[in-house]
C-alpha cells in the first residue's frame, strides 16, 4: 500500500511483560492545495486520490460546480531532503471563466486531520449556499438498509484494518449498494475524496444517495453534503447540535449512532421508512 501505511517499531506491555514488535501507522502527510499558482490550503491527510480530494473540497467550498470547472491538475515540483518529488503539493488550473475563490475560502493555517473548518479564514464563511440543494429531494430508504451501511463500509476499510487509525466515507444507494469507499486520516478529507469522486463521475448534484461515516457527524461534514446535494448523511456516532440545525435548515436527513441495527433520527426522517420502498 505505498505511502498510506509506515512501520514502526514499537514496545508492547501486558501481563506477560514487555516485547518488542513492529506495528503499522497510518501515514500522516500535509498537502498543499493550490489554485492557479496560488496557495489556498493546506490539509493534513492519508496520500492517495489527491486529485479527488482538491475536486471535493473546492466543490463544498463552493469554489467549483462541476469537474468542467477545472482546466488541469498537477502535482508541482516538491522535493524531499533526498530529491524525491514528495507529490504533497497539488495546483488545480481553473477553466476560462471561473472566478478565482474568495478570500474567505483561504485557510490561513493549516487544516488539521481531526478538523477541517477550525483554520478558516473568516468565520462568516462557514456557513455556505449551495448549489444543489437536498431539500426537494424525495428518496427513501428503509431503516433497516441504512442501519447495515456502517458493518458494509466497515468491510471495504483495508488500511483501517492495518493501521486501526482511518477513518472512512462512503456513498450508497438506496438500495444499500456501495458506490465508493475513501479513507483518510481527516474524516474531512474522506468526504471530500468520496464528493470529488462524485463530482469526476458526473454524479454532483448526488440525488438520490447516502452518505455514511465512520465517526460522528460534525458541522463541517453535514455543510459537505448540503453542497453535493446529498439528501441523507449518516454516522456511526454522534453528530454535534450545530450538524443537526444545519440538516434541518437545509433539508437533509441526519441520522446518527447507526449500530446494532437501530439508529437515531435527527431531522427530516420522512426519507427513512419501514415500509417497502418503491424502485
Amino acid at each position: 500500500m505505498g505511502r498510506l501505511i509506515a512501520r514502526r517499531p514499537v514496545i508492547r506491555i501486558g501481563p506477560d511483560g514487555e516485547r518488542s514488535r513492529p506495528d503499522s501507522l497510518a501515514v500522516e502527510e500535509p498537502l498543499e492545495l493550490r489554485v492557479d499558482g496560488k496557495a489556498l490550503a493546506v490539509t493534513m491527510r492519508t496520500p492517495g486520490h489527491d486529485v479527488e480530494l482538491a475536486h471535493g473540497f473546492l466543490q463544498t467550498e463552493g469554489v467549483i460546480g462541476s469537474a468542467d470547472d477545472i482546466r488541469d491538475a498537477r502535482y508541482c515540483d516538491s522535493r524531499d531532503d533526498e530529491g524525491r518529488n514528495t507529490y504533497n503539493v497539488l495546483d488545480l488550473g481553473l477553466a476560462p471563466g471561473v472566478p478565482p475563490p474568495v478570500t474567505g475560502v483561504e485557510r490561513n493555517f493549516y487544516t488539521t486531520s481531526s478538523c477541517g473548518v477550525c483554520g478558516k479564514a473568516s468565520l462568516d464563511a462557514v456557513r455556505l449556499k449551495t448549489r444543489h440543494s437536498p431539500a426537494e429531494d424525495d428518496v427513501q430508504i428503509r431503516y433497516d438498509v441504512l442501519a447495515e451501511l456502517p458493518d458494509v463500509l466497515r468491510t471495504r476499510q483495508q488500511v483501517f484494518d492495518r493501521t486501526g487509525g482511518l477513518h472512512a466515507a462512503g456513498l450508497f444507494t438506496p438500495t444499500g449498494d456501495l458506490l465508493v469507499v475513501r479513507e483518510d486520516v481527516g474524516r474531512h478529507n474522506a468526504v471530500d475524496k468520496v464528493i470529488g469522486w462524485a463530482l469526476l463521475a458526473n454524479r454532483i448534484p448526488a440525488r438520490g444517495l447516502i452518505l455514511i461515516v465512520s465517526g460522528r457527524a460534525s458541522f463541517e461534514l453535514a455543510q459537505k453534503a448540503v453542497m453535493a446535494g446529498i439528501p441523507v448523511l449518516g454516522a456511526v456516532s454522534a453528530p454535534s447540535s450545530l450538524a443537526a440545525d444545519l440538516a434541518d435548515e437545509s433539508g437533509l436527513t441526519l441520522a446518527g449512532f447507526i449500530r446494532n441495527g437501530s439508529l437515531n433520527v435527527y431531522t427530516h426522517p420522512h426519507r427513512i421508512t419501514t415500509r417497502a420502498v418503491r424502485p
